[in-house]
């Protein structure tokens, strides 16, 4: 449906965009000056826009010109708390902050979708529910939006979602990936404290040593995963905060640690929860200390449904090509907040090249990188990957989902 030709008058002021959200990253659920950016950018649109209550999130209702259900495109919007060192002349005057895992480049290629499907509105066969999302980088931005209401946003549930991520390495600009079921892990983050009591390192016999208990947790849970975890159903148990004591000789109160839980299936997520838990406690009962556990689960697995991966699959290959879109041989053991709204509809979550033609995917900087450049060529791709998966989904839309 979408040309190249069709966006031509759009390119420039996207790039444009997508360079100034780049000069002014924003963190977190609050991003004032990148909605304000993004409702510019949609003005003269026929759009019905919500913003959000609890964060700066915008939501913009796109009517077809023909009676048919809702689908939703979400971009998320937010930066990341990393010093810049990118080389790039647009690159972030905010110090300590940077778009470095190309947000600014997904929510350029939204507004440009949202340009394409407008042009084209009376040739819909239902709505699109466009979500500019904030807090997506540690945040839950996209849960969220779900609870004030974002699916719901055209008048009744959308029967599909979709989304993208680009990379600045692995793929390059041109090439898309997806594949049916878990595309992304589960991410849960675990604080361990243990309480013993301390004492002279002389006279350890004295006190009840936190430390001992601590290394043997450490490498008790890896074990655990390993003794009860299905290699096909994989999860990874990663510690890497640790903190003990202040000297040498002494033996401290207590010792803590951080650890970070990657799964994907609910079953398993729940399996490695109650594992670490048990090991956890048994480790302190047998050193004769406490114990206190903070296990926080932050994001689900993002899973992609299986007709609706085959149909992003389709739709990109029409796109660039049949060698430049394939089915991802494996999920990524990152986590994406999109998992709360593929919770609660059927979707698919897409990779998209954004590596320069002038490095090597295999070594250039990945996400989140001082030093990941993401080609411009690419939010262009992201705007026309967009517009026809929303397009080519209501268009194929059944009786039933309307």
């Amino acid at each position: 449906m979408f040309q190249l030709s069709d966006t031509l008058i759009h390119e420039d002021s996207l790039v444009r965009l997508r360079h100034d959200l780049h000069r002014e990253p924003e963190l977190g659920l609050d991003l004032p000056l990148t909605q304000r950016k993004v409702l510019d950018a949609l003005d003269g649109l026929p759009l019905e826009i919500t913003l959000g209550k609890r964060l700066s999130s915008v939501t913009a209702v796109l009517r077809g010109g023909r009676p048919g259900p809702a689908v939703l495109l979400r971009a998320d919007m937010d930066a990341l708390p990393v010093q810049e060192d990118s080389g790039v002349p647009y690159a972030s005057a905010v110090p300590g902050r940077m778009h470095a895992c190309g947000h600014d480049l997904h929510t350029a290629g939204l507004v440009g979708a949202a340009r394409l499907l407008a042009a084209r509105r009376e040739e819909l066969t239902g709505d699109v529910v466009l979500m500019f999302q904030p807090g997506e980088e540690g945040m839950r931005g996209a849960a969220l939006m779900v609870e004030e209401g974002v699916l719901d946003a055209a008048g009744s549930r959308v029967v599909a979602a979709y989304a993208l991520h680009v990379t600045s390495s692995v793929l390059p600009t041109g090439y898309a990936a997806v594949r049916p079921g878990p595309m992304l892990a589960a991410s849960d983050a675990v604080t361990v404290r243990v309480d013993g009591s301390g004492g002279h390192g002389s006279s350890p016999h004295s006190a009840k040593d936190p430390v001992p208990a601590v290394c043997e947790m450490v490498m008790a849970l890896q074990t655990m995963v390993t003794r009860t975890v299905d290699v096909f159903d994989p999860a990874v148990v990663t510690v890497g905060s640790l903190h003990a004591g202040s000297a040498g000789n002494v033996i401290p109160q207590s010792a803590e640690f951080e650890a970070t839980v990657r799964s994907f299936s609910r079953e398993t997520q729940t399996k490695v929860r109650a594992g670490i838990e048990q090991t956890v406690r048994g480790v302190a009962a047998a050193h004769g200390v406490d114990v206190a556990i903070d296990y926080q689960e932050n994001y689900p697995v993002t899973v992609n449904d299986p007709a609706e991966a085959a149909f992003g699959l389709r739709t990109a290959r029409g796109l660039f090509g049949t060698d430049h879109a394939f089915e991802a041989p494996r999920p990524v053991t990152g986590s994406e907040d999109f998992s709360f709204v593929l919770r609660e509809v059927p979707g698919a979550y897409l990779g998209l090249g954004a590596c320069p033609p002038d490095r090597d995917p295999a070594t250039a900087p990945y996400n989140h990188s001082p030093r990941a450049v993401f080609d411009d060529r690419a939010v262009l791709d992201a705007a026309l990957l967009l517009a026809e998966l929303a397009a080519g989904r209501l268009q194929g839309t059944t009786e039933e989902d309307s």
